[in-house]
């Protein structure tokens, strides 16, 4: 029998290893790849707002898709516990490197697009085009570069880049990161309670949202949209804790996979409650990180999908710019008011000229830039035996 103290360091020892050990593979490439198609579903949603005319209600599955911004919420919860909950958990977290990392990857790109449509703020005044000079200050631009205008109340929408509230709201939760590690990612932490607070805090603020402002949570963008992310956010969490303790069999993966997204899709498509769709948007991220646990994630890993994953960012940031720019472009040329109804034959090229602009965006400028902040800010940190590894 060993002597108490080998079996104690043994405990300690097994300990540590079970910390340092991940639940998921490093890498998910169903979670890479899957972004591209969100984006895109954003994407598309906008063009038939403008399409529409202001009361007509278009194809519910398209109309659904805006709560993609929902879906990354959740997976931005999801892969920030999967890469820095074992840092929480043995004591090797640095708040300052996670949010340098964090700046790197959302900045470059946010203050590229409002320098462009800055840009196309004075070309327009230049040319004599009108525009509402109220959505289009300078307050607006600098709380928009400051990444704080999702926090506060508004009366009018910033639409210097509009789907930049949510990049507001993401920073918000990076701030507070912290506080989401210490209630969801020690040890010890149960992953039904921390889905259970997620829950009870989305209702909550549902609640507040619809007293307030009489539209639900998942409406919340410049008026407060940081209040959307909070529950999502930490709802990402607990699923990657609940996923943590499960060991799917590849059928089983694949069979759940199978299953959330054909219920999603379904949801989607008869304009199912927005709630339940946020919930189920949850279910189909955790049931794609099992298809890439169990390698069955084969169709997610082609090269070419990988790489539109890693450049939805940029799709997402650049396609309304690009909107802005083709309708006062035709506008111009057809002498008729840029606000006019998108054609359907506008799409197609439309889309083609914004996937070129998006991968250009970050092939030649936000990966490089991203790349040298990280090197010249992260260097890294030295060996501890908290940190054998010297992770960011």
């Amino acid at each position: 029998m060993a002597p108490r103290s080998e079996g104690r360091r043994d405990k300690v020892s097994t300990a540590k290893a079970a910390v340092l050990t991940p639940a998921y593979p490093e890498h998910l490439p169903a979670l890479t790849s899957v972004r591209f198609f969100l984006a895109l579903g954003v994407v598309i949603f906008h063009y038939q707002v403008n399409m529409l005319p202001e009361d007509a209600s278009g194809f519910s599955l398209i109309e659904r898709s805006r709560l993609a911004v929902d879906f990354f919420f959740i997976l931005s919860g999801f892969v920030l516990a999967h890469v820095y909950g074992k840092q929480v958990r043995s004591g090797s977290y640095s708040h300052r490197r996670f949010l340098i990392a964090r700046f790197a990857r959302i900045y470059p790109a946010h203050i590229a697009m409002l320098a462009f449509m800055g840009g196309l703020a004075i070309l327009a005044m230049m040319l004599g085009q009108s525009f509402q000079a109220d959505l289009y200050t300078v307050s607006g631009w600098l709380s928009a570069a400051a990444l704080i205008h999702s926090w506060f109340p508004a009366g009018l929408p910033n639409e210097w880049n509009g789907p930049s509230w949510s990049l507001s709201a993401e920073w918000g939760a990076y701030l507070l990161f912290p506080a989401f590690g210490w209630m969801a990612l020690r040890a010890r932490r149960s992953p039904w309670a921390t889905i259970s607070v997620a829950a009870v805090l989305f209702l909550a603020l549902d609640s507040f949202y619809r007293t307030q402002f009489s539209a639900q949570l998942t409406h919340a963008e410049n008026n407060l949209g940081i209040l959307r992310i909070l529950p999502e956010f930490l709802y990402g969490i607990g699923l990657y804790q609940l996923g943590s303790g499960l060991s799917p069999k590849r059928g089983t993966a694949i069979a759940a996979a199978g299953l959330a997204v054909t219920t999603l899709l379904t949801l989607m498509s008869v304009a199912g409650d927005e709630r339940l769709i946020v919930l189920v948007a949850g279910l189909v991220i955790l049931a794609l990180a099992n298809l890439s646990r169990t390698e069955a994630d084969q169709p997610f890993r082609h090269p070419w999908l990988l790489e539109a994953g890693e450049a939805s960012y940029a799709l997402y940031l650049v396609h309304l710019p690009m909107l802005v720019v083709w309708k006062n472009g035709m506008g111009m040329l057809t002498g008729q008011d840029s606000g006019y109804l998108l054609s359907l034959w506008e799409v197609g090229p439309l889309l083609i000229l914004t996937l070129i602009a998006a991968f250009l965006m970050h092939g030649l400028w936000e990966r490089p830039v991203r790349r040298w902040v990280r090197s010249r800010f992260l260097t890294p940190p030295a060996f501890s035996p908290s940190n054998p590894k010297g992770n960011l």
